[in-house]
């Protein structure tokens, strides 16, 4: 018992010391960056973790799309529709901005697993819409609450710049109608929360191992690696990112040998809008999440 007691005495101590210089090396990389910066990540082998800030509202952008997914495979388990069922691209539907959808003729069908593969893979508005349209967003919001989330809702449907058919923002959810959520755009959650949501698909917690196994390997499949782990080479990332003209955010796994690490960061609040790849809050995700992986990848071998 004496030498259980001095080893866990021990993992903890060298633990500390790591959260310690992690913590440091975190605050150094953000000084005097011109935005709001929240993040958490986790070891999901040795379940060490890292938060700054990590359980505070933050608007989505596009990251809400991955709970958007998890209801589509969770009511396709339950049998209320099938991920081979067609939908109809219309024009009333297409709204600008990420994503092909919008440039395909009026009348196309897809299917609604192809829909959900260029909803996470280029971020398509258009496809999130018309998922949007077939699940409703209350849903999304409900199943967010079952599994104990409370940070992680839908507002609304996506409006898109330029959008001359639709000028204001349609598919209101019960929550994005209260007017203290309108700030949040069209989505709200919590790195912490997009943590869990990441560590229940490495489980195989989420709907079921199939569907959690079939949800990962699409965002392994995801085009933007221009955050999580931009200059790593050979390394599997499955994440989703988000934009918007002063935020950045990008939620992911980064699977290594020294552990397999969930990691969520959103910066918000950037005062220029830069939608070149070097946007600098682009880079400073890259370079976060490159303390994250060296912080908290320390499986022994």
């Amino acid at each position: 018992m004496l030498r259980a007691f001095a080893f866990f005495f021990a993992a903890s101590f060298l633990s500390a010391q790591t959260n310690t210089a992690l913590d440091q090396a975190i605050k150094a990389k953000i000084a005097g960056f011109a935005g709001k910066v929240s993040l958490y990540a986790k070891n999901l082998d040795t379940g060490e973790t890292y938060s700054l800030d990590g359980d505070q509202p933050v608007r989505t952008a596009s990251t809400i799309k991955l709970p958007i997914m998890i209801e589509c495979f969770a009511e396709a388990n339950a049998g209320q529709r099938k991920l081979n069922e067609l939908m109809i691209v219309t024009a009333g539907e297409k709204v600008s901005g990420s994503g092909i959808v919008q440039d395909l003729s009026d009348g196309t069908q897809l299917q609604l697993q192809d829909m959900i593969l260029l909803m996470i893979t280029l971020s398509d508005n258009t496809a999130t819409n018309l998922i949007l349209n077939l699940i409703g967003g209350n849903a999304v919001n409900a199943r967010m609450a079952d599994l104990g989330l409370k940070n992680t809702r839908v507002m609304r449907k996506i409006l898109g710049d330029g959008n001359r058919l639709k000028p204001t923002p349609s598919g209101i959810t019960d929550e994005g109608a209260k007017p203290e959520n309108k700030k949040w755009g069209i989505g709200r959650s919590s790195p912490q929360e997009m943590v869990t949501l990441l560590e229940k698909l490495y489980r195989g917690e989420l709907i079921s191992k199939q569907a959690s196994a079939a949800m990962l390997e699409i965002l392994k499949k995801q085009r933007d690696h221009n955050g999580i782990g931009r200059d790593l080479k050979d390394t599997v990332i499955a994440n989703k990112s988000g934009a918007l003209d002063a935020l950045r955010s990008d939620v992911g796994i980064v699977y290594t040998d020294k552990g397999n690490i969930a990691i969520a960061i959103t910066i918000d609040g950037m005062p220029t809008p830069d939608w070149t790849p070097d946007n600098p809050g682009e880079l400073l995700i890259a370079r976060l999440s490159e303390l994250l992986l060296k912080g908290l990848a320390t499986r022994a071998h």
